[in-house]
C-alpha cells in the first residue's frame, strides 16, 4: 500500500513502511506497573504537593512530576521486553481529568514531563536497525459528550464539545512540544469525545506547522460488539475515518479472545489503514498479582493467533499486562507477517 495514502508526516516518517514490514509491538499497562510499586500518599505528593489539601494517591499522571524515576523505569522495562512503541503516562493528563484532584493547573506540565521521560528512554534504546517511537497517549476523560450522567434525564450533559476541544488542544500542544512521535487517542468509548480530540489535534497541526501520525483505538465494552455510546465497531470507524489515522484498533475492556469478533469486523470495515489490538490480560481476577486472569504465555498465544489470521499490524497489552506479557507477545508475533493493506471499496 503506497505511503502517499497517509498525510505527509514531519515526525516518525519510517512508521508506515515499518508497519508494512513487520508487526510492531506496543507496550503494556502503565497502571498495573505503578500499582506494583505500592506507592503511598506521601510518595504521590512528593515535594511538589507536600502541603496539598486534597488526596492524590492514585493520580498516576502526577508521578511524571513527583516520581519521574518510577515512570522512566517502567518505560525502560517495556523497551527491554521488546516494545517498539511506548505510550506516555498521560491517559488522564487532561485538565478535565485532573480537575477531579483539583490539579487542572498542572496538566500542561504533566504532559510535557511525560513526553520528555518517554523520549529519553526511546533515545536510550533506539538503534539505526531498530528505532523506537513514543506515542502521546490521549484518554477519553471521565466526562462524556454524548452520554447522560443522569438516568432520569437523557438530555443532561456534564461536558461540552468546546470544553473537550480546549482540554485536548492543551494536551496535544504539550505532548508535541515534549517530543512525541505520534498521538494516540485511545480507549474511545464515546465517539463524540474522540471527535473533539481529532478536531483539537487538527488545530494543533495548523498552529505548530507539523503533522504527526495519529492512531485511534476504540473500546468494545461487552459481547454486544458495541462501544459504550452505542455504536458498532463499523459505525465507530465511519465516524472517525475523516481523521485519516495511520492506524485504528481496539483496546481495553476485554481479553484478546473476546475481542476477536470485533477486530474481524474492523478489519473488514477499514482495509486501507493499519490495525492494532492491545487487549486486557483476560478477565479481572482479584486473586492474581496483576488483577487479571491471563498469564503472559496466554496473552502471547492469543495475539499470535490474531496475527496468524492476518489481523494485526500493532500488538500490545492494556490493563493487567506487564513486561512479561509484552515479551511473550513480541516472541509470538516476531516471525509472522503483518496485515496487508488494501484499497477501500467505494
Amino acid at each position: 500500500m503506497p505511503n502517499h495514502l497517509f498525510p505527509p508526516y514531519t515526525r516518525a516518517t519510517p512508521l508506515p513502511e515499518l508497519l508494512q514490514q513487520r508487526i510492531l509491538v506496543l507496550d503494556g499497562a502503565m497502571g498495573t506497573m505503578i500499582q506494583r510499586q505500592k506507592l503511598d500518599e506521601t510518595q504521590f505528593r512528593g515535594e511538589l504537593l507536600r502541603d496539598w489539601a486534597g488526596a492524590v494517591q492514585g493520580n498516576n499522571e502526577l508521578l511524571n512530576l513527583t516520581q519521574p524515576h518510577v515512570i522512566a523505569a517502567i518505560h525502560a522495562q517495556y523497551l527491554e521486553s521488546g516494545a517498539d512503541l511506548i505510550e506516555t503516562n498521560t491517559f488522564g493528563a487532561t485538565s478535565i481529568a485532573q480537575g477531579d484532584y483539583g490539579l487542572a493547573h498542572l496538566a500542561i506540565e504533566m504532559n510535557l514531563a511525560a513526553a520528555r521521560l518517554a523520549c529519553e528512554q526511546r533515545d536510550r534504546f533506539s538503534t539505526p536497525q531498530r528505532p523506537r517511537f513514543v506515542l502521546g497517549a490521549i484518554g477519553p476523560t471521565p466526562k462524556t459528550a454524548s452520554i447522560s450522567p443522569d438516568v432520569n434525564d437523557p438530555a443532561t450533559r456534564n461536558i461540552t464539545f468546546e470544553e473537550l476541544r480546549q482540554a485536548y488542544l492543551e494536551q496535544a500542544r504539550a505532548l508535541v512540544q515534549g517530543g512525541v512521535d505520534a498521538l494516540l487517542i485511545e480507549t474511545i468509548f464515546d465517539t463524540l469525545n474522540a471527535k473533539a480530540a481529532i478536531f483539537a489535534i487538527e488545530e494543533c497541526w495548523e498552529e505548530c506547522g507539523e503533522r504527526l501520525p495519529v492512531l485511534l483505538s476504540g473500546t468494545v465494552t461487552d459481547a454486544s460488539g458495541r462501544i459504550l455510546s452505542g455504536q458498532t465497531v463499523s459505525a465507530f470507524w465511519y465516524s472517525v475515518r475523516h481523521a485519516r489515522p495511520l492506524c485504528v484498533g481496539l483496546n481495553c475492556a476485554l481479553g484478546a479472545a473476546l475481542m476477536r469478533p470485533s477486530l474481524q469486523e474492523l478489519h473488514r470495515a477499514a482495509p486501507d489503514v493499519f490495525l492494532s489490538c492491545y487487549p486486557n490480560a483476560g478477565l479481572p481476577n482479584p486473586m492474581s498479582d496483576t488483577g487479571f486472569d491471563e498469564k503472559p504465555e496466554d496473552t502471547g498465544r492469543l495475539l499470535g493467533q490474531l496475527a496468524q489470521e492476518g489481523l494485526l499490524n500493532v500488538a500490545g497489552g492494556c490493563c493487567g499486562t506487564t513486561p512479561e506479557h509484552i515479551r511473550a507477545i513480541a516472541e509470538a508475533v516476531a516471525y509472522l507477517p503483518p496485515r496487508t493493506l488494501r484499497a477501500a471499496s467505494a
